[in-house]
């Protein structure tokens, strides 16, 4: 097939969809595709041939790629693209999109995880990978997806507040700690803090306003970090992290070495039953579809606290999915192309 990875756009998560796009891209052509990387945003501008071409570009555009420690300069990125638009759409996106068999959406974060990619592409009838503009937009919303699943999975109690810096005091000054500190619809934990005194708070509520003003201020829960995947509507194999410092935060996620990530998580089999049993309803629930990660916490006693769900999860060198996929007996390679074929399939439903 002809495939465009979708990679890149002008999220905070840039750096992890490049990374995930490329790996997804090399994926696909050795199993037989032409598959081409293409930046969301920045588009085809440095590519000289001619569009119809596309799908025989030496080595599908892709270039050696790893996920830096720190997050993506994203003025820089709009400063280097030539065509201002305003547009997140670069040049040339949207015409190869169309040529293409199949759109693999490898974003993360406010560009493609939040369904307006999506939205747009059924518009204009682009088949893409994973679910649907509405699971997407409200799997990205926090506060949406624990209102939603709330009476069917045990979740952390939690408010969403909007407030400005001139409020950060007296805010901190009500809020119950420990807590957890979330911006209220980005991944990959950036803004993510945890809160144990009123200092550490008021530091996180002042650095989650880079995010917006609308936060999730969510109870600390103490346990067990346990990620489940999602395939086709089944429930793949937990796997347990153990970051070797601190919690597993943006740098902890993606540098090599930095977590140690168990699968399948050694956790007793009744533990295993009802992560899956929780993955699999909120799945359902939000009417996802193909392929997802649901994030716990799993208390000493064995009680599963569903945290959120992620609709595009990372398909780094170093992402939690893949290495699921692996414990099942499924390589990196025939994990893309299944998700290819059940969304496919997906999209001729729809």
């Amino acid at each position: 097939m002809n495939i465009i990875v979708l990679a890149g756009g002008i999220s905070m998560e840039r750096n992890v969809s490049l990374s995930s796009g490329t790996k997804v891209c090399r994926a696909l052509r050795a199993r037989g595709h032409k598959a081409v990387l293409v930046d969301l945003f920045l588009g085809l501008e440095r590519y000289s041939g001619s569009l119809d071409a596309i799908f025989d570009a030496p080595d599908g555009l892709c270039s050696d790629y790893s996920v830096a420690r720190e997050e993506p300069d994203l003025a820089a990125v709009r400063a280097g693209r030539a065509d201002k638009s305003a547009s997140v759409f670069g040049y040339g996106v949207l015409e190869v999109c169309r040529r293409a068999d199949v759109v693999f959406l490898a974003l993360h974060g406010a560009d493609g995880e939040d369904g307006r990619v999506q939205a747009a592409f059924d518009l204009l009838g682009i088949p893409y990978t994973g679910s649907g503009y509405l699971g997407s937009a409200i799997a990205m919303d926090k506060d949406l997806t624990k209102r939603l699943v709330a009476d069917k999975v045990i979740t952390p109690r939690w408010r969403v507040v909007s407030y400005t810096e001139d409020e950060i005091d007296a805010l901190a000054g009500q809020t119950i700690l420990p807590c957890v500190v979330k911006p209220i619809a980005s991944g990959s934990s950036i803004g993510v803090s945890i809160a144990h005194d009123r200092a550490a708070l008021r530091d996180a509520l002042r650095e989650c306003l880079a995010y917006g003003s609308r936060v999730v201020l969510e109870q600390y829960v103490h346990g067990r970090e346990i990620q489940v995947g999602i395939l086709a509507g089944h429930a793949m194999p937990s796997i347990e992290i153990i970051p070797k410092t601190g919690f597993y935060d943006y740098s902890n996620k993606y540098q090599a070495g930095a977590a140690e990530e168990i699968t399948p998580a050694p956790i007793p089999a009744e533990w295993e039953k009802e992560l899956r049993m929780a993955t699999e309803t909120v799945f359902h629930t939000l009417g996802l579809s193909v392929y997802a990660r649901a994030d716990f916490i799993v208390t000493p006693d064995g009680t599963p606290f569903f945290l959120e769900i992620n609709t595009l999860p990372g398909m780094t060198p170093t992402s939690l999915v893949p290495q699921e996929a692996a414990a099942m007996g499924m390589s990196y390679e025939e994990l893309c192309e299944r998700i290819v074929e059940e969304s496919l399939k997906a999209r001729a439903q729809e």
